[in-house]
Formats: structure tokens, sequence, C-alpha cells
């Protein structure tokens, strides 16, 4: 079995700067594990630009943010493709690495793994289910790892930061939103965002409006929305769900005792920008250091 002074889970801003930091501090026995084959978190699949100004006081695209975590991290011990598959309370855990299964253990864990969006199955949304619903991340996947437009005429579900992060995506492959819909009677980012969907990117952003079902065969062809009592049939090509984060910490038991377990960054509760997210890995690194010293 492996030993560890500390083992992190996660691979994103949150786990790499508390790798950087905690080896800066003098504790390099330390082992990220991240179940993606590339390191870097969510900001990989993000082509637009908006990071790394807290962090780094650059302005970045996604892509290049992560590249620059995982410059940051050269000579750390970095593994990808691992997947912890369970975590004792004990500080043991079993992880499913290419090379097979294997038990590590450490004096103390961090977890960082971050956040995922409400899924459509979670939402109680009726109808049919064709080709084109998605996320915002399958949809980053699809435009900026694969170079795949997945639709043409969308409708985007939300108005979270996430969402018009969607917005950018779609406007990446010349993807033309039909609406951003927002069931309650404001947006949920700052005010700009309507204003920058509406009237720069030409996407009309409707409040008070709920998505009740989604139409099609084999492939989307309209949703049904509600609008102040009133239905109302959106023709549309593709259906983004987005927001709606839920922390990743299904496989965590409860009651972790904080002398061996940290969570930091969107682990604790979405949801914080790439950039603090960074700034949360270092803190979290500086209060284990203190813990092992």
């Amino acid at each position: 079995m492996e030993s560890h002074d500390v083992i992190i889970i996660g691979g994103g801003p949150t786990g790499l700067s508390a790798a950087r930091r905690l080896s800066d501090l003098g504790i390099r026995d330390v082992v990220v594990l991240e179940r993606e084959a590339v390191a870097g978190g969510i900001p990989r699949h993000c082509g637009h630009l908006g990071f790394g100004w807290q962090s780094h006081r650059r302005l970045w695209s996604g892509p290049r943010f992560a590249a620059e975590l995982r410059k940051a991290a050269t000579g750390l011990d970095v593994r990808t493709a691992a997947t912890v598959l369970e975590l004792m309370k004990d500080g043991h855990l079993r992880t499913q690495t290419p090379a097979g299964l294997a038990e590590m253990k450490a004096r103390h864990i961090l977890i960082a793994t971050g956040t995922r969006e409400t899924p459509r199955s979670a939402r109680l949304v009726g109808g049919s289910r064709p080709q084109g619903v998605m996320n915002t991340g399958a949809l980053q996947q699809h435009v900026y790892l694969h170079h795949n437009k997945p639709f043409e005429r969308p409708v985007i579900i939300g108005s979270e930061l996430v969402s018009f992060s969607a917005l950018l995506t779609c406007r990446h492959l010349g993807i033309r939103p039909v609406a951003m819909l927002e069931e309650n009677p404001r947006i949920s980012a700052q005010r700009p965002g309507d204003l920058i969907a509406r009237f720069v990117l030409g996407v009309p952003v409707r409040t008070s409006t709920k998505l009740v079902a989604i139409e099609g065969r084999k492939n989307v062809e309209a949703v049904e929305v509600e609008h102040r009592g009133k239905r109302e049939r959106i023709a549309c090509d593709g259906v983004i769900f987005t927001g709606l984060f839920r922390p990743e910490t299904a496989l965590f038991p409860a009651g972790l005792p904080s002398e061996k377990f940290s969570i930091s960054g969107n682990a604790v509760g979405p949801l914080k920008t790439s950039g603090e997210c960074w700034l949360q890995g270092v803190a979290a690194a500086e209060g284990i250091a203190r813990k092992l010293t």
C-alpha cells in the first residue's frame, strides 16, 4: 500500500494550486489524483476568455489557464485517469487506475473534486428524450475538444455565469441560441449579463419562464414553456441545461474527521470562479501545512 503525506482528490484549479503551494512550503510527498485523462478541470473545455485574472493577473482562455496550472505543477506527482472508488475515515482510499486497482493512505486528504451541473433527469422536465439535450460541460466538449456542432438553434436553460459561458461557446461555432430561459423573475448572474446576451450577442433573455417539456422524436424540435400561467411552444433544435451546480462529493462519507480531511473549492459549495478556486487551494494548502508541521 502506498503511503503519502497528502493526497489531493481532484486535479482542477483547487487541487493543482494546493499541490504547488504544499511543495513550496516543503511538503513534497503529495499525490494528486485526477479522474480525467488531462488535469486542469473545467477550464480545459472553456475556449473563451475570462480566466487567470484572480490567480495570475492575466486574461486567458480556459485552456490556456489550465495549461498554466499544469505547467506550475511540473515535477509534482499528478496522476491522471485515476478514479477514487472508496474513501475511508481513517485516511485510506481505493483507486482505479490504468494499471488496475490500488490502495493508498495519507496523513491528510484534500477533497477538491469540484462540482457538476444538475442534469435533466433531476429537473423533472417532461416530454420526449430526443438527441440534442445536454449540459454546458457536454456542449463545451463538443465544441472545443471535438470541433463538433451539435445543433444550430438551441435554447439555453438558466442564467447563471455558466449560462453565459454556454452562450459564448455557442458563438464560437456560429450556433445562434433562440432564447435564454430563466424561471425566476430576475437573472442569476450580475445585471450586465442579460444586456450582453440581448444587445451584443442577439439572444433574448426571458425571465419568469419555465421549461415544461421537450418535443421531438429523433432530434429536438421544440420546447414547451410556461410564462406567467400561459404556455407557449418555441421551435428549436437543442436544449442546453446550465447551472444548478452540486458539489461532487457523492462518494465521500459524512463526518470526515477534520484532522485528516479538508474540503476546498467548489466541493465545499458552488459556485466559485476558477480564480477563486485557485486561491482557495492555496489557502487549503497553508492550513494543511500547519497541521502537518
